[in-house]
């Protein structure tokens, strides 16, 4: 329960900001009400699907990016310890199984609480980071799910250090 309920006005509306970042960089979107829109971002591995839902109660803008993987049912368990390690090495958001579509996605929000406004470089940043994390653990999720991998040994085939120059 919150201790002083304001009723703020939002101008522009949050998600209006989200629709002029995708504009600016041609992406394709649709506005699917008021308080979402999804937009379809290609990747150097896949495309993303990324959806931001205004979340009133929280006054939050909540994205969530999923990719084409579907996690068979027999890699689930080892799918969950790749989400548990990668987890435990981020700072903003995390990745979850949604177990009844069997897909992994990336989900992070930005709070806006007291009528803050975004600003296009909170949106872009949101977006960015977003889509940097879903970049650097696509092909560990693979690992596991196509070929059987370890999570530990999935991420120590993505995660490595090159050294020298060539």
């Amino acid at each position: 329960m919150p201790l002083l309920e304001v009723d703020f006005a939002r101008n522009p509306h949050p998600v209006d900001m989200i629709e002029n970042v995708a504009n600016a960089n041609d992406w394709a979107f649709e506005r699917t009400g008021d308080d979402e829109i999804s937009i379809s971002v290609a990747g150097h591995w896949t495309d993303y699907h990324v959806s931001f839902s205004w979340m009133e109660d929280f006054e939050a803008l909540h994205l969530a990016c999923a990719f084409d993987i579907k996690v068979p049912e027999t890699r689930e368990v080892e799918v969950m310890r790749l989400l548990s390690i990668i987890n435990e090495q981020m700072l903003f958001g995390h990745f979850d199984l949604w177990e009844q579509e069997g897909a992994i996605m990336f989900r992070q929000a930005l709070l806006l609480s007291g009528g803050a406004e975004p600003t296009n470089q909170q949106v872009e940043t949101l977006l960015t980071s977003a889509l940097e994390a879903c970049e650097c653990y696509f092909q560990a999720f693979q690992f596991v799910v196509w070929s059987g991998t370890s999570a530990h040994d999935a991420l120590a085939a993505v995660l490595f250090e090159t050294q020298g120059n060539a």
